[in-house]
Formats: C-alpha cells, sequence, structure tokens
C-alpha cells in the first residue's frame, strides 16, 4: 500500500481525508510564497499553487497531496483576511452575490531516494458556486467577532458558524471546505492509496 504525506497544514482538509478512510502517514505544510502574478486568472493561479505545494515535499516513495483553495468573484480574488477591515470588506462584498469557490489538487509520486520526482502526477480541480443571503452590518461584525473566517480565504466557512452566511451551494460541498473529496478519493485509489478497513 502506497503511504500519503498531506502536504498542507489545514485540519480540515485532513479531517475530510480521515473521515474518508484514508490513512495520513505525515503532514508537512509546504513553505512557498503565495503570491498571484499580474494579470494571472484565478484558475491558473490555484493550479499554480497546488502543483508548487506538491513540488515543496519530498519524502522517499511517498504520494503527495497538496490542494489549494481560492474564493473568487468575476477577476477578483478573496484571499486570507489580514485583518478584521480586510474582512469586513470582503463578506460586504460577497454579501447578497455569487462567487465562485475554486480547489485545484495535486498529486505527486516521490521515488526511492527521492528520485522519479514529478514523473508520476495526478492534478485537477473543481470548482462549486455560492451565494451570500444579504447581510447586515450587525451580522458581519458578529461573525467576524467569531474569529472563524480568520484564517479562511474569502473570510468564512461553510462547515461553522459560517453555514448561516449562506443561502445557496451548487457544486461539491466538500471543494468549498477545501477538498472535492470525489476527484481526490478516486485519484487516491487509483494510484494505490487504499482506504482503511474498521
Amino acid at each position: 500500500m502506497s503511504s500519503l504525506i498531506l502536504a498542507s497544514g489545514s485540519p480540515r482538509r485532513r479531517q475530510l481525508l480521515t473521515l474518508a478512510g484514508f490513512p495520513i502517514q505525515s503532514v508537512i505544510p509546504p513553505d512557498i510564497p503565495e503570491v498571484r502574478a499580474t494579470n494571472e486568472a484565478p484558475l491558473n493561479y490555484v493550479r499554480r499553487l497546488a502543483k508548487e505545494k506538491a513540488k515543496a515535499v519530498n519524502i522517499p516513495n511517498c504520494w503527495i497531496l497538496a490542494a489549494d483553495t481560492i474564493v473568487h468573484r468575476d477577476s477578483n480574488i478573496y484571499e486570507k483576511p489580514v485583518n478584521d477591515a480586510d474582512a469586513s470588506r470582503m463578506l460586504n462584498d460577497l454579501s447578497g452575490n455569487w462567487h465562485k469557490v475554486t480547489t485545484a489538487w495535486c498529486l505527486r509520486w516521490v521515488g526511492p531516494n527521492k528520485s522519479e520526482t514529478g514523473h508520476r502526477h495526478l492534478q485537477g480541480y473543481r470548482t462549486s458556486r455560492v451565494r451570500f443571503r444579504p447581510l447586515t452590518a450587525i451580522e458581519v461584525q458578529r461573525y467576524i467577532a467569531t474569529g472563524e473566517g480568520t484564517d479562511k480565504a474569502g473570510s468564512y466557512a461553510v462547515q461553522g458558524d459560517g453555514a448561516s452566511l449562506i443561502d445557496r451551494v451548487v457544486g461539491s460541498t466538500t471543494n468549498v471546505v477545501g477538498l472535492p473529496l470525489t476527484p481526490v478519493t478516486k485519484a487516491l485509489i487509483k494510484v494505490g492509496v487504499h482506504r482503511e478497513t474498521a
């Protein structure tokens, strides 16, 4: 059975994989700059980051799984908020509107002695559409005060109190959380990372 390294510090991705039954040998968050290039399209940006994160971790005889999630509307990307004012700006901009959440993932094999790196890999992405209901200023401030959106793209979490901000989700909800389980599960099984049995 192939070993799996999760190249992400996201507890949500780890939880999703664990709930799906995939054993994680180790969690190694990659240290790479997450900076959008000038005029880089949202999809190109998120796919590039997922691939760069997977390439940044090299553990022999393991599959490395990396992912990156962005919240975007038109050409605007809503990163993790730098402070409460930034979070307020994002939530007010998303209020009453549709936006997209895209998660790109990359699964890369690292061979013995770190050879064969990059020669075997699978990658993909999934986009979901999310509509916020119209939010009042008090609702925005109350949600920011929970601190839930501090380390999340778009300043909210669909799996937490942020669910109360959302009117509708079209597409994969696990994708909005941070990892589209259906395609990732198929990829892991394909390369020989099997689920644990009870």
